[in-house]
């Protein structure tokens, strides 16, 4: 079912003007994040109930999404997740592509697995892991229903 709700937008204002472009253009403007593919994500706000965007790097194999709760090695975790921990129900659009997911922390085995392809896009993530005392959560979007 799609998220659906009032739309916030992101208060950094390079995270705010990325998602209206990505959105306006189907991914061909502002689909990238520091040279990568990304996807947006959006979330419903676990404390608002409001729709909240973010780009995120695209990891994607054999047609299925994970994200990575990275936050650049920050010791908390990105709003987005808590999030979607809180409602697991989420949109991702990829370029044209919209899905409605539900969203799950990997198990230890599926987080791995998922490592290593997200590590193929943005090899970053081993660094930042390094550098915070917290498990960084890696997350299956699966088909809704």
């Amino acid at each position: 079912m799609p998220l659906d709700g009032e739309y916030e937008p992101s208060p950094w204002d390079p995270v705010r003007d990325q998602v209206e472009q990505y959105e306006r253009t189907g991914g061909r403007e502002g689909g990238t994040l520091e040279g990568k593919p990304c996807v947006i994500l959006t979330t419903r706000g676990r404390r608002s109930g409001k729709l909240r965007k973010v780009p995120l790097m695209r990891v994607e194999h054999d047609g299925r999404y994970a994200v990575v709760a990275s936050l650049g090695g920050a010791p908390k975790h990105p709003e987005w997740y808590l999030n979607l921990v809180a409602d697991p129900g989420v949109t991702l659009q990829d370029h044209d592509t919209v899905l409605d997911l539900r969203a799950r922390t990997a198990s230890p085995e599926e987080k791995e697995e998922w490592w290593g392809y997200a590590l193929e896009v943005w090899p970053p993530y081993d660094e930042y892991q390094a550098n915070t005392e917290r498990d960084i959560p890696v997350v299956i979007l699966e088909p809704a229903g």
